[in-house]
Formats: C-alpha cells, structure tokens, sequence
C-alpha cells in the first residue's frame, strides 16, 4: 500500500461531532472536526515558521491534546516530529536533537526552561504551543496561538499520506548505549490501529485515559492513536494521578485501558484500589515489561483481567496480546501474534524453530519500522539477511500456540559454565510474601565468572530478611541461579516505559560491591 488517507481528515469526515479528545486539566473537548481544523492550522502555521516537508521539529511537552494536533499537521504538512523527553535535561537532550537535524523546537510552558536552554545550545527556534499551566508559574508562550489564528482552517495538502514515509521519530529508551531515532511511519500506525483494535474489541463508542509519556510509542499508541482512528474518545492527562485514574475508573467514564505493570502496581497499592468498580473497563492491556503473576493474580481476584502484551518501539508497538478468554489460565504468557504481525523463533544454531520450543523472536509485517533515521549501519544490524526485526528477546511457544518471553538475549549472564535467565529468577522472588518488585543482573565474580544481584523492594510493612530468603530461593532454584548478592531498595532506576535501567544497577554493584549473600557453595 503505496498511499493512505489523511487520518485526521478522514475521521473528521466520519465523525465529525463525535469528541476526540479531553483535557482533563481544563475540561476543554476537541470533537474529530475541531482536530482537523487546528491540525490544517498547524500544518500552514509551521510553513509559516519556515519548516518544509522532510524538516525535523523537535517537541518538548507534558501530554496535551495539542500534541496529537500537531502530529497530525506534520503528517499533513511532511514534517517529521521529534518527541523528546521532558524528563531529561537539556545536555541529555542535545545529542538526541542534534543527531535529527531538528531547527525548530516546539514546547508547552511546563518545559520552557529546559526549551530554553536547549534552544540556546542547540541553534534551536523555539516556540511555544499547547498552553499548558507551567509548573513553577511560568507564563505560558502564546506566539504560536498568534500564528494559528491567522492560518485558514480549510484542508492542507491532496488528503494522500504516503504510507512508508518518515512521520515521526521515536528515540529507543536508551537501557544500554546511546538511543538511536527509530522511524516512525502512517502505516505503522495503522497496522497497529489493527493488531490493537482486533485484540481488545475497542470501538468508537470508548473511552481511554491518555497518560503515558508522549515521547515514547505507549503514550501515542497505546491506546490514543487506535482509538483515534476508531472514532472513540481519550481523556489526556498531563502525566500519570493514581487518584484520578482510579477516579475515573470508578466513574466509569473509561471502558479500556492500558498500563505497564509499574502503573498497575501503583493502582493496586492504592487505598481506593479494594473499591473502585472496574465493571466498565472492557479491556485492560499491559505492555513494557512482563507482569508479574502475583500481581496478575491481585486483580484476578478483583474480577479483573489484565493481558499481558509484548512489542517494540520498532514494532508500532503492538505484536502480541493475550485474549481475555485465556489469559488467566496462562499467566506469564503474551498471546499469540497478532492479525498484521508475522513472527519465528530462531535457535542459536540458525535454524527456525517449528512447534514448542524456544528461541529468538523475529517479526515481519506492515506494523514493523523501515529503520533507524539516517543510520543505515544500526538498520543493517536489527535486520536479517531475509528481511526479519530482530528483537533481541528468548521467546517460548507452548503446545497451544502461545507465546512467553523468557528474557532479553543480553541481559542472560553465564555463570559456572550454566546460563542464566534474570527473568527467569525474577520471577521467582516476587511470589515471596515479602517482595513487590525484583530485578536481577548478572555481575562479575571471580570464581563463578558471574553470579546475580538481586534488587528488592519490599512489600508495605514487610521485611526482606536475606539469610532466609536465600534459603527459601535454593528450595525453589537451581543453586547456580540463587542470587549471591542481595539489596533492598525504596525503588527502581526506570525508563519512562517502565523498564527497569539494568546498567544504572550494574554500575552501582561495582560502586558499592556491598549486599552479598550466600556461602558460595553451589
């Protein structure tokens, strides 16, 4: 498929009434008509700016439903956006803008500050949009608002996308190594709009809460961007309120969700978790990290059932879901790949793997990115030779045709000539009663090459007692996989999808080298 239609036009054109976004902030609603409108704005307002189709525009912001407008100018217009992460400051963002080229800067008040000075290092222009409340009092910038009151409404551009072009670029979360811009494209979205949509049943009669960072895939796709194209609602919050999702669970004002599972977590812990009514929540996906069957089990017993997902930034996201029908009896599982997503498993001799086993996982399909912008060596490498994404993670497929991730092939450490999946324990350690949250890396060791640390953090009220927690492990691992360093913690390094930064733990096991457990024997 060559060519697709303008998404905001064409919704505009089924639905015109219907509302597309509200923020929740200020109440204010933006119907599908409204959205087309401000994005045709947008879109001659940035011509306005000097930005031509195939300029990179960076954006700086907190969620607003003024970044999905903009997405949509620069759709219609051929501009690529450049998200970026307001959690970071300007000398972590500087390599990142600098490596697209970007000239123009786009931010809300909230990030002014940082706008500012990475303007100022970068030969940025910046200008604002969105007019959010800044934190700190900052008056919010109004130039842009100027440009789009004297840009015409009426339709930019022939209505004609073409499908593989560059629309935006997503920087991969970074937890080894420098990020690199993963290309993002109009039939990416699409062919996730249908792996998501197919999977959960969502139509425009739904209403998401939009609270997932912008600046990664899960906040633009999961679920705002499939609902979009649906014609259904999506309530955006500046940034994540345990009280106010769960408020507006309990309103029943959303009928799907999705969460990673650290947000899952934080609801559960949550006085108001034991009473809200979930009732209306058809659809609860999970995504970003595996969820941990304790906690599965916590909302199973809530009537609640959550299904686990797996994708990639690479992927669009979406490649698998678990379906609610069976998700309770296969805890730890993904699901099968969905409709647009084609997957294999390759043993480390090469060969595909056919029925149950195991092995890398490898994905095709229209939801899958053309690559990495302007790094044709990075694309060359995270593709085989026939035209397969490596995603750099150990699947299992059982009996039945389900998937489960086992671990990233990286992250598996060898120790004593035995190798070890982190996952694996991982998985383990959080069915303790006194352990919410684990991560396990593999580190040096002198004798047995590498050996595991264990972060813990305890349950509330609960302590973690290492003596005896290594002797309840060796009841319930192999000796070489009972980790020999152990430290509890208050929290975990994460990235803004919720995965755990391995490498910050790793780095700090050999600034302190303190924690270990265990008597070495094996």
């Amino acid at each position: 498929m060559e060519w697709l239609t303008d998404m905001a036009a064409k919704r505009a054109e089924l639905s015109p009434d219907r509302v597309a976004f509200v923020d929740h902030e200020t109440g204010a609603e933006l119907t599908f008509a409204d959205v087309e409108a401000r994005a045709n704005q947008m879109a001659r307002a940035l011509r306005m700016l000097g930005a031509a189709a195939g300029d990179r525009v960076a954006v700086l912001c907190h969620n607003h439903p003024d970044f999905f407008v903009l997405l949509f100018a620069a759709q219609k217009s051929g501009v690529i956006l450049l998200p970026l992460n307001w959690r970071q400051p300007a000398v972590e963002l500087a390599p990142t803008v600098t490596r697209s080229g970007a000239r123009l800067l786009m931010h809300d008040s909230a990030c002014g500050a940082t706008a500012r000075a990475l303007a100022e290092s970068c030969g940025l222009t910046p200008v604002g949009f969105a007019d959010a409340a800044g934190e700190g009092g900052e008056a919010a910038a109004t130039d842009f608002e100027a440009l789009l009151r004297d840009a015409d409404p009426a339709p930019f551009g022939d209505g004609r996308i073409p499908a593989s072009a560059p629309w935006y670029l997503l920087a991969t979360s970074g937890t080894t190594g420098e990020p690199k811009l993963v290309v993002q494209t109009a039939r990416m979205a699409w062919a996730n709009a249908v792996n998501y949509t197919q999977a959960t049943g969502i139509t425009a009669g739904d209403c998401t809460v939009n609270y997932l960072p912008l600046f990664h895939t899960a906040g633009i796709n999961l679920m705002s961007m499939p609902l979009f194209l649906t014609g259904g609602t999506s309530i955006v919050l500046r940034r994540f309120d345990v009280a106010v999702v769960l408020r507006l669970i309990g309103e029943k004002r959303l009928t799907a969700f999705f969460g990673v599972p650290a947000i899952y977590q934080a609801l559960s812990l949550d006085p108001a978790f034991e009473t809200t009514d979930f009732s209306a929540v058809r659809s609860l996906g999970c995504g970003g990290a595996p969820m941990p069957a304790p906690l599965l089990r916590t909302y199973l017993a809530r009537g609640v059932t959550v299904c686990n997902g797996m994708g990639m930034t690479e992927t669009g996201p979406t490649v698998f879901l678990a379906d609610p029908q069976r998700a309770p009896e296969k805890i730890g599982s993904v699901g099968k790949a969905q409709i647009l997503a084609e997957v294999r498993l390759v043993g480390i001799d090469g060969a595909v793997v056919t029925g149950a086993g195991a092995g890398e996982l490898q994905i095709r399909g229209p939801g899958v990115t053309p690559g990495y912008y302007e790094n044709p060596e990075a694309t060359r490498a995270a593709f085989t030779e026939d035209g397969w994404l490596r995603s750099g993670d150990v699947a299992a497929r059982d009996a039945d045709g389900y998937f489960a991730i086992v671990d990233r092939i990286k992250d598996m450490y060898i120790s004593g000539g035995e190798n070890v999946y982190p996952a694996e324990v991982e998985r383990v350690l959080v069915t303790h009663p006194a352990i919410l949250d684990a991560v396990v890396v593999g580190v040096a060791d002198a004798r047995w090459g590498e050996v595991g640390a264990a972060y813990l953090i305890p349950r509330p009220g609960e302590r973690i007692e290492e003596a005896a927690l290594v002797a309840w492990c060796r009841e319930r691992l192999a000796a070489y996989k009972v980790p020999r360093h152990i430290a509890v913690v208050d929290d975990l390094p994460r990235t803004a999808a919720g995965k755990v930064q391995k490498h910050v733990l790793k780095h700090a096991h050999e600034e302190q080298k303190e924690g270990a457990c265990g008597d070495g024997e094996r």
